[in-house]
């Protein structure tokens, strides 16, 4: 199951009524992630930016999405942000094909053809590689 990383920044609303009454937020997103059919391997506290983070495991990017989306319709914080997570396998792989797709991108403002006479292999630019599915 993909790896995440959820960062999350409260509100002051939410801070005065934690100071209140703190309740915990560990099993609050615990039930959050078994509702999305995932797991919390660990969260902290970052003191200065008054953030969570947690790292979890859920099924895939939109559940990903849709759990932060939950969280922050309820106001409760000014940011949520979610960022999927590579182990060092998946770091290798990824370097390996952006390795073998880099030569066919087009940077803006740059034609097709400055890329075939800037190539080392002009066999393999944008207008001569072929189609290549990924997944």
């Amino acid at each position: 199951m993909p790896k995440y990383l959820i960062s999350a920044n409260y509100s002051s609303g939410s801070w005065a009524r934690m100071l209140q009454s703190a309740g915990d937020r560990t099993s609050a997103v615990k039930a959050v992630a078994d509702a999305a059919e995932g797991d919390v391997e660990a969260i902290y506290w970052g003191l200065e930016s008054r953030s969570a983070f947690i790292i979890c495991d859920l099924p895939d990017a939109v559940t990903a999405a849709a759990v932060v989306t939950a969280a922050g319709k309820t106001g409760a914080f000014t940011s949520v942000q979610v960022q999927e997570l590579l182990n060092q396998q998946q770091l290798n792989e990824l370097l390996l094909v952006a390795k073998d797709v880099s030569h066919v991108y087009v940077v803006p403002g740059k034609s097709a053809m400055e890329l075939i006479r800037n190539s080392p292999d002009p066999s393999t630019t944008l207008l001569t590689a072929p189609a290549r599915r990924m997944g």
